[in-house]
C-alpha cells in the first residue's frame, strides 16, 4: 500500500496531502500572504509528525507541474525533486489544470479548468471525464484572453478554478446557459486529488525523472519578455 507525500504551489492557495492507498491520510490547504518559499517544507514536516512518519517511509512523491505562478511552481518542484532525488523514491508530475479538473471526473458535462494568468489572461483547457475517475484533455493547454475561452466552447460546460470566480460574470453574459459554475470547493487545487492522480500513475510504473523534470509554464514569464523586449533578435520559445 503506497505511502504518497503531494504538494502543489501553483497557485497563492498551497495544499499538501499525505495519502496511503486510496485514503487520504491528512490534507492542507492554505491561502496566505506568506510565501511558499517560507511554508513548503514547515507545513510538510508538520504533515509528517501528525501522521507519524518519517521522510523515508514516503513511497512516492507527486507535485504539481504548472501552468501558475512561475515563482510557486519552481518552489514547488524544486523542493519534491530534491526530496525525491535525496530518498531514491519515484516523482510523478501533473499538470495543474488537470488535478483541478479531476476532482470532477464525475461531471457528465466537460469541464473547463481556468486558472488565473493575470494580465487578464487565464490559462485554461477542457477536459472530459473517463472511466475509472479520470480526466483527459481535448485540446492543449494555452494561456488566453478571458473573452476568448467562449471559442474553445461547443456545449454545456462546468466551469472551475479561481480563473472562473474571476471572470464569471463576463463568461456568463457570453455563454449564457452554456456556462455552469462549479460548488465553491470544486474551484481550489487540491492536494489530495494530486495524489490520488499520482497513486495510479504509480501503479501504472509512469513515473518521472527528478533530475529531469520542468515546470509546464506555457507562456514566457515576465522576467523572460523584459529580455527579449531589450535584446532585439531574442526569440523565445
Amino acid at each position: 500500500m503506497s505511502k504518497i507525500l503531494a504538494a502543489d504551489t501553483s497557485t497563492s492557495s498551497g495544499s499538501i496531502a499525505l495519502l496511503e492507498g486510496e485514503r487520504i491520510l491528512l490534507e492542507r490547504v492554505l491561502a496566505s500572504s506568506q510565501t511558499h518559499n517560507r511554508r513548503l517544507l514547515k507545513s510538510i514536516e508538520e504533515a509528517l509528525r501528525t501522521v507519524g512518519w518519517r521522510y523515508d517511509q514516503v513511497d512516492g512523491f507527486a507535485v504539481t507541474l504548472g501552468p501558475g505562478s512561475f515563482t510557486g511552481l519552481r518552489i514547488g518542484l524544486t523542493t519534491i525533486k530534491t526530496l525525491a532525488w535525496a530518498s531514491g523514491k519515484p516523482l510523478v508530475g501533473i499538470p495543474t489544470l488537470e488535478v483541478l479538473a479531476a476532482s470532477l471526473a464525475f461531471s457528465p458535462l466537460p469541464i473547463c479548468a481556468l486558472i488565473d494568468a493575470h494580465k487578464k489572461e487565464v490559462y485554461a483547457c477542457l477536459y472530459r471525464s473517463e472511466p475509472g475517475g479520470e480526466v483527459h484533455p481535448v485540446g492543449s493547454c494555452r494561456a488566453m484572453g478571458i473573452r476568448a475561452v467562449p471559442e474553445i466552447i461547443q456545449e454545456k460546460t462546468l466551469f472551475c478554478g479561481d480563473g472562473w470566480l474571476l471572470h464569471r460574470s463576463t463568461l456568463q453574459e457570453i455563454l449564457g446557459p452554456l456556462a455552469v459554475g462549479a460548488p465553491a470547493p470544486f474551484h481550489l487545487i487540491r492536494a489530495g486529488i494530486l495524489g490520488e492522480l499520482a497513486r495510479k500513475r504509480l501503479e501504472r510504473g509512469a513515473v518521472d525523472d527528478p533530475l529531469s523534470a520542468v515546470p509546464l509554464y506555457i507562456r514566457p514569464s515576465g522576467a523572460e519578455l523584459s529580455t527579449a523586449q531589450l535584446r532585439p533578435g531574442v526569440t523565445l520559445s
